[in-house]
């Protein structure tokens, strides 16, 4: 698959400035990127349609278009469904109806952003070295993508432990953090390895 250029829609601003940091590493040279977030998934959501009715009317031979959201509490294969079905009505081609010429890919991360920072402790133990080196030998968080309670609260209950973010996490502050940190090649989390492998096709 050739490719020269990927637009990435991302939910909110700490998915975007992970991303910022990440793809770089990933893409080298190779392929240039831009990124756009949305103020929520609902917002995406809802204007996910009219973006893409966008795209395809100019959307070059060469451009690949990427969309991220939080599963959240949905069913994961009802929501990449849906969001594949506005792709199709849109005129665009889905990773899932042409495996080898898409034009868009959605990817849903499960259940959080942060589920991918449960998937590569030790970055997570570069970026902020008080916390935990065995977190992922708990069986609350042996599968990153089965963190029950909130992915998100369970990474800043553990941070806060260690006594990071006192007031809080600071999502967009970690999200750079650990954009730089994750080695994306041995992440543990079977949705940003799926992520990830969208991201290496293009390549």
């Amino acid at each position: 698959m050739n490719t020269g250029h990927l637009e990435i829609l991302v939910e909110e601003p700490s998915m975007e400035a992970f991303l910022r940091e990440l793809l770089p590493r990933m893409l080298g040279d190779k392929v240039s990127f831009e990124i756009y977030p949305f103020q929520c998934k609902d917002d995406l959501l809802s204007k996910l349609s009219s973006r893409l009715r966008g795209y395809s009317s100019w959307l070059p031979a060469d451009w690949r278009v990427i969309v991220v959201v939080d599963r959240d509490d949905d069913d994961c294969r009802k929501l990449k469904q849906r969001m594949d079905e506005i792709v199709l009505r849109e005129g665009l081609r889905t990773r899932s109806s042409d495996s080898a010429h898409w034009q868009v890919v959605n990817r849903i991360a499960i259940e959080e952003l942060e589920a991918w920072y449960f998937g590569d402790w030790r970055a997570v133990k570069r970026a902020y070295p008080r916390v935990n080196a065995n977190v992922p030998q708990k069986e609350a968080y042996h599968n990153p993508d089965a963190i029950s309670g909130g992915t998100w609260e369970a990474f800043e209950r553990l941070m806060k432990k260690a006594g990071y973010f006192q007031g809080g996490l600071r999502k967009i502050e970690a999200a750079r953090q650990l954009g730089h940190q994750i080695d994306w090649q041995h992440n543990h989390s079977l949705s940003f390895q799926y992520f990830r492998d969208a991201v290496l096709e293009v390549l």
